[in-house]
């Protein structure tokens, strides 16, 4: 395995020093802005340094944020794979593209092709597009990446634990594909080599494109179960295997950032690292922390919804600060197109262009941000400082033994069974309801939550909503 992990290092490197020789002779040409994004799987709000990272080394993420802009207060449209990639990948509110919770290997659904994605907003400006990493849009092919705007694709087409070695449910799954395009290159029965290679496919991407703009994503299958890491990287952090999977995400985020940086695009090059969620904390040491944040993957608590975020873009992008108020990867979409000057999706999105508040400018315009989970139950509505959590049902671990060696333990149910206001700015844990204390605010909440239920339906409450669109399907 440590053959392997030089092998691959070797090609990084070989890239790189390649690169580097032929941008001296043909320079840097085009004034579009490159876009990186670098988009982990169960990373908890409190697994990076820059968010509080103790007990494991983050160095790469710590200098970007040093270089760059921390969100603190940075929102995903859902806690779960699928529907979190969605909305990121569209700019509207998972619900509205009519996908919901984590497609499976049979699943015949996926992200609807007449959905414009990212990759598509930017190809209309003559972008290169490429995705390394994991997808679980939809299994069929034509609803891959190389059908939904992406020129490359290398990768998982859904979670590496949808596999014959899942701890639970072993039978269920089918051998675990690993993509490139619309082909299976092989089944793989082991994983740990993975962040390295598509950390190589990125560097290799980066200097191949470096003379016209390109869209990377990449999306990490890590650190969502089962965890894997390279060799050299088993016992690094001295934390765990946890530790380990950390140290070598950090690691990839520094080759990557090496290779804008021996190309001359550091100040090209507008690069985002956030995750699809929180952790999966059912899994106990083989999942992360919510840094003190409520719940975890799976609830719309904070410690489900509210993710670590880094931005860098050298010259633009204030050095060393922060933004406190509400951004969510459905701003990734209009931010990008204003960037670029491309034409926004048809159809309404739910994100706005947040340009003056990542280049410490302005503020984040004012919106509410509502949060489904499950079969398209609106449970929460935040706007500014305040959040309103609606009665349902949520899973929670209570006070069991945390689980240990990646065998999960059980959830128990909880419910909330009366809106509940929290002051995030005040109060991030969700510890103190002051719903009796600041009724104004829990009635234009409420407000802005019959709103979205007429707009985008909610079943807890049986409403159907007006301006859904279909889920995509391969028959």
């Amino acid at each position: 395995m440590q053959r392997r992990f030089s092998r691959i290092r070797a090609i990084v490197t070989g890239w790189l020093v390649g690169v580097v020789l032929v941008g001296v002779r043909t320079g840097v040409a085009g004034a579009l802005p490159n876009v990186v994004v670098i988009f982990c799987d169960d990373l908890g709000y409190g697994d990076i340094g820059a968010f509080g990272a103790k007990a494991w080394r983050t160095p790469n993420l710590d200098r970007m944020a040093a270089e760059g802009r921390k969100f603190s207060r940075f929102y995903v449209s859902s806690a779960v794979c699928s529907a979190s990639r969605a909305a990121l990948l569209t700019g509207s509110a998972h619900s509205r593209v009519g996908v919901h919770g984590a497609f499976g290997p049979g699943d015949r659904r996926g992200l609807a092709v007449e959905e414009t994605t990212l990759a598509e907003v930017v190809r209309a400006k003559g972008y290169a597009t490429a995705i390394f990493g994991k997808w679980h849009l939809g299994r069929p092919e034509g609803l891959l990446p190389v059908a939904q705007g992406f020129e490359e694709y290398f990768g998982l087409p859904y979670s590496g634990d949808m596999w014959p070695k899942h701890p639970e449910t072993p039978k269920a799954y089918p051998p675990l594909p690993l993509m490139e395009g619309a082909k299976v290159l092989r089944t793989l029965d082991d994983q740990s080599d993975l962040t390295a290679e598509i950390t190589a496919r990125a560097v290799r991407f980066i200097g191949e494109k470096k003379d016209r703009p390109f869209l990377l994503y990449v999306p990490h299958p890590q650190p969502h179960v089962p965890l894997y890491c390279s060799e050299r990287f088993l016992g690094k952090s001295g934390a765990g295997l946890y530790g380990d999977v950390i140290e070598e995400l950090d690691w990839s985020v520094g080759e990557i950032l090496g290779a804008l940086r021996v190309n001359g695009l550091d100040e090209r090059t507008l690069v985002v690292f956030t995750s699809d969620n929180g952790p999966w904390l059912s899994y106990g040491d083989h999942a992360g922390t919510t840094g003190g944040l409520r719940e975890g993957k799976g609830t719309s608590w904070e410690g489900g919804i509210r993710v670590p975020c880094v931005m860098r873009w050298p010259g633009v992008i204030p050095a060393g600060s922060e933004c406190r108020e509400p951004v969510a990867t459905i701003d990734l979409v209009p931010t990008v197109a204003a960037l670029t000057g491309a034409e926004l999706p048809a159809g309404r999105l739910d994100g706005v262009d947040v340009r003056a508040a990542m280049e410490g400018k302005g503020p984040v315009p004012e919106r509410e941000l509502c949060m489904r989970y499950a079969d398209n139950e609106l449970q929460a509505v935040i706007a500014g400082r305040w959040k309103l959590v609606l009665p349902h049902a949520y899973r929670t671990l209570g006070d069991q033994e945390k689980a240990k060696g990646g065998i999960p333990v059980k959830y128990r149910v909880a419910k909330v069974t009366a809106p509940e206001l929290y002051d995030l700015e005040n109060d991030p844990g969700e510890k103190r309801d002051v719903a009796a204390e600041r009724p104004e605010e829990v009635a234009r909440l409420l407000a802005a939550a019959e709103r979205s239920r007429k707009e985008l339906g909610d079943s807890l409450t049986g409403v159907k909503g007006e301006a859904n669109r279909p889920v995509g399907v391969v028959k």
